[in-house]
């Protein structure tokens, strides 16, 4: 064979056997590329709109570094903050450390000055007068202002949210443009809202006993002044677990009330098929909470707060902003975050 035709040969050779060596590797970084851009977590600001800030906490192992340093790491800007006593949240406001750490605190009123509050709130004239006299002082300090809502505060009988003080508070609310986060069944949402149906009413976990989706999607429609909060919600998240982990197995709430958490270790939760419909449905309706009403809900904060990030990377990127960042900075006023 001429030396030139010889070269030819081999240079072709050369050239298959390149690609041919590169073709699989090539594959598998645009698969692996393709796999990642799907699987890509929302990377942008968190409103956590149920958070706690219990006296066992701040005077036990979770001291206000502690809790700052954890919303800082997760990415947290804003949180709406409810504690019981008030004195946790008002702690949250006046600390320049917490604007330090860049989170913007929204205070609402807690109606529960201790665990025996929990069942009888709604019948207690005392608590009445206490939402009165901690909504005319507002909160002091770095982040001095208003409350800018009243709860969480829980029935789990829905029929007392035809109690006095309960009917009180929901026109109280209404009166003073105020929110209320409230954790209660279907049947107490409606009782509630006919209370005061001009009352922005926040449904802290979205039914945390399981109102299915299409129950959900009812209310939403009929409630345009409702929207939902998912810590907690049964049925959300797709992958073996929930998406929360709570207190330990078979434990009690401290209200004494019937609902139990468990904890389950999880990988990365994806949105269930219903509930992703519905929060494409509802895009500027939902927010995301912690709900750190234990301790250990603050050991698994940023766990949590990853959760989160992972199955709202399964949504569009303007829903996940709106659900993870905008519904609750527009609702309260919050400046944009980056």
């Amino acid at each position: 064979m001429p030396q030139k035709a010889a070269f030819r040969v081999s240079l072709r050779l050369l050239t298959q056997w390149a690609y041919a060596r590169a073709a699989p590797i090539f594959i598998a970084s645009a698969l692996c590329g393709f796999a990642s851009a799907q699987a890509a977590d929302y990377t942008g600001p968190l409103f956590d709109a149920h958070l706690h800030y219990n006296d066992d906490a701040a005077n036990g192992p979770h001291p206000l570094a502690d809790v700052l340093a954890r919303m800082h790491k997760s990415g947290v800007k804003a949180i709406v903050a409810n504690s019981r006593p008030n004195d946790g949240s008002k702690a949250l406001a006046a600390s320049p450390e917490t604007r330090k750490a860049g989170v913007t605190v929204v205070p609402f009123i807690r109606l529960y000055r201790n665990r025996t509050d929990y069942d009888s709130w709604f019948k207690d004239e005392t608590i009445y007068e206490m939402v009165q006299a901690e909504f005319a002082r507002g909160v002091a300090g770095d982040q001095t202002g208003p409350y800018k809502g009243i709860g969480e505060f829980h029935l789990y009988d829905s029929a007392n949210a035809n109690g006095a003080v309960a009917k009180k508070l929901m026109v109280f609310a209404a009166k003073n443009k105020l929110a209320v986060l409230a954790h209660v069944d279907d049947t107490a949402i409606e009782l509630l809202m006919a209370h005061a149906p001009d009352a922005r009413l926040i449904w802290a976990h979205t039914g945390i006993g399981g109102a299915p989706a299409g129950r959900v999607d009812e209310l939403l429609k009929k409630y345009p002044q409702l929207m939902g909060e998912l810590s907690y919600r049964p049925g959300l998240t797709c992958d073996g677990g929930r998406l929360d982990a709570g207190p330990p197995q078979g434990e009690q709430a401290p209200s004494g009330g019937s609902e139990r958490h468990e904890v389950r270790k999880r990988g990365g939760p994806y949105l269930c098929p219903e509930w992703r419909t519905l929060l494409l449905k509802y895009p500027t309706r939902f927010m995301i909470g912690s709900d750190t009403w234990v301790n250990q809900r603050w050991q698994y904060y940023e766990e949590l707060m990853k959760g989160y990030r992972t199955w709202l990377g399964d949504l569009p990127p303007d829903a996940a902003r709106k659900i993870g960042w905008s519904n609750g900075a527009d609702l309260f006023g919050v400046k944009t975050s980056n």
